[in-house]
C-alpha cells in the first residue's frame, strides 16, 4: 500500500500485438511471469497491452511470428517524453517565474501624495533612509508599520499621519500634515443661530448672550446666543459669540431589503498564480490554496500573436458569497438595522437617536419597504455674522 501511489508513476508501455490467434500469445506472456497492467482487446488478430518498460525486452524475445508496435508510454517515461517535447516552453515558464518574482518584490517608484512640495521632499527623504525607494526590495507589513511609527514619532508636532499604501510595484505614500490652531485668531463679531428647526436640549455658552431657554422649539435662522450685547435696551458693544447648541431633530427615512438577498465580499487573501492558458484551458502552476470563488486581475507575460498559448500572471482576490432568503421578520429587522445605521453614520461622537419609530411597512413585489421615524440629539450650532449698520448710536 505504501508503494501503490508511486506504482502508477512507474513507466510502462503500451504495445500493438497483431498476429493469428493473439490470445494464445496472451498467455504465453502470463506464462512467462511478465505483469500485463491492462489488456484490450481490438479484434480477433489484435491486442492492446500495457506493461512495464522493463518487461518490454521480454517480450520482444518470444514474439516469434507476432508483430509488436509500441502505440504509447506511461508513468515517469511519458512525464519525462512530455518534458523533452515542451523543454522551450518549460524553460520559458521558469524564466518567467523568476520574472516575476523579481518585478513583484522590487520598488519602481515612491509617490507621496501632498500639495506641499516640503512635506513631500521630507518624507521622500526619510523613506530613502528605510530602503522605500527606486530598486530596492519592498517591505514586509510588519516592517511598514514600524517606519510609519518611527517616522511619525520622529516629526510629531509636524505630521499627523501617514499612510503607505502598496500598489503592485509602487509605493503611494499619504500624509496628512499637523494643524496647530492659532489661539489668537480673531473671530468677526457674530450671532450663534439654530441650523434647522429643532426643540433645544442644550446650550453651552462661552461668550455673547443666551436668548433661548432649554425645551424651547427653533426654526433655522433663530438667535440663541447673541453677539449684541444690550444695557438698558441700547446696544453697547458686538463680539464674536462663542458656544454649542444641541436639539432635538426629526428625520424620516425609507429603506428596502429584498427577499432574496445576493452579496458578494472580498476577504483578505489573495493570490499570486503562474497560470497557462491555451485555448479555452487554464492550467495554474503552484497554486496550493484555490480559492471557490475569486476575482481576477492578470498580466500577461508570454505570448504570441497566432499561436493560442499564453504565459499569465493572476493577481487572485478570494471573494466571498452570500446567498439568502429572508422570512418577512428577517428582512424588516434587516431594513430597521439598515436604517438605524445609517442615522448613526452621520452622526458625530456627542450626537446619538433618541428614539426610533417604525411608521409603515409595506411589501411590494419581492422587497420589504420600511419607513422610519427618527428623534436625534444633534449639534445643530450655526453662525450669522453682525453687520456694522445694526449697531445703535447713542
Amino acid at each position: 500500500m505504501k508503494n501503490s501511489f508511486l506504482l502508477k508513476f512507474k513507466s510502462s508501455i503500451i504495445l500493438k500485438i497483431q498476429g493469428k490467434n493473439v490470445r494464445r500469445f496472451l498467455n504465453k506472456l502470463i506464462h512467462q511471469n511478465i505483469e500485463l497492467l491492462n489488456v484490450r482487446e481490438v479484434s480477433r488478430n489484435e491486442l492492446e497491452i500495457r506493461v512495464y518498460k522493463e518487461d518490454v525486452e521480454k517480450i520482444y524475445k518470444i514474439r516469434t511470428i507476432y508483430e509488436i508496435d509500441e502505440v504509447d508510454s506511461c508513468g515517469f517515461i511519458k512525464i519525462k517524453q512530455v518534458i523533452n517535447k515542451n523543454k522551450i516552453l518549460i524553460f520559458f515558464i521558469v524564466i518567467g517565474m523568476v520574472i516575476i518574482f523579481f518585478l513583484s518584490n522590487v520598488i519602481f517608484e515612491v509617490e507621496v501624495v501632498h500639495n506641499k512640495k516640503e512635506i513631500r521632499e521630507l518624507l521622500l527623504s526619510e523613506l530613502k533612509n528605510y530602503d522605500i525607494a527606486k530598486n530596492n526590495l519592498v517591505k514586509s507589513f510588519s516592517e511598514v508599520e514600524k517606519i510609519k511609527e518611527e517616522i511619525l514619532e520622529k516629526y510629531k508636532d509636524k505630521l499627523e499621519w501617514i499612510e503607505i499604501e502598496r500598489v503592485g510595484t509602487k509605493y503611494i505614500v499619504r500624509v496628512e500634515e499637523r494643524e496647530i490652531p492659532n489661539s489668537k485668531q480673531n473671530l468677526e463679531n457674530r450671532n450663534i443661530v439654530a441650523k434647522k428647526s429643532a426643540i433645544i436640549k442644550d446650550i453651552i455658552a462661552e461668550g455673547g448672550v443666551v436668548e433661548k431657554k432649554i425645551n424651547d422649539y427653533v426654526k433655522a435662522g433663530d438667535i440663541v446666543i447673541s453677539g449684541n450685547i444690550y444695557l438698558n435696551e441700547a446696544l453697547k458693544g458686538t463680539l464674536a459669540a462663542k458656544g454649542k447648541i444641541y436639539g432635538e431633530v426629526w428625520y424620516k427615512s425609507k429603506v428596502e431589503v429584498p427577499f432574496v438577498y445576493n452579496e458578494s465580499n472580498y476577504t483578505a487573501n489573495i493570490n499570486k498564480v503562474l497560470t497557462v492558458k491555451f485555448l479555452n484551458y487554464r492550467f495554474e502552476l503552484f497554486n496550493f490554496h484555490k480559492y471557490m470563488n475569486k476575482e481576477i486581475e492578470e498580466r500577461k507575460i508570454i505570448y504570441h500573436s497566432f499561436l493560442p498559448l499564453e504565459l499569465v500572471y493572476e493577481k487572485q482576490r478570494e471573494v466571498e458569497k452570500i446567498d439568502k432568503i429572508y422570512t418577512i421578520d428577517e428582512a424588516i429587522n434587516i431594513a430597521r438595522d439598515k436604517s438605524i445605521k445609517a442615522m448613526e453614520s452621520k452622526l458625530n461622537d456627542n450626537e446619538y437617536i433618541i428614539s426610533s419609530k417604525d411608521l409603515k411597512v409595506e411589501i411590494k413585489e419581492s422587497k420589504i419597504v420600511l419607513d422610519m421615524f427618527f428623534s436625534v440629539y444633534e449639534d445643530i450650532t450655526d453662525y450669522q455674522a453682525i453687520e456694522e449698520n445694526e449697531l445703535e448710536q447713542e
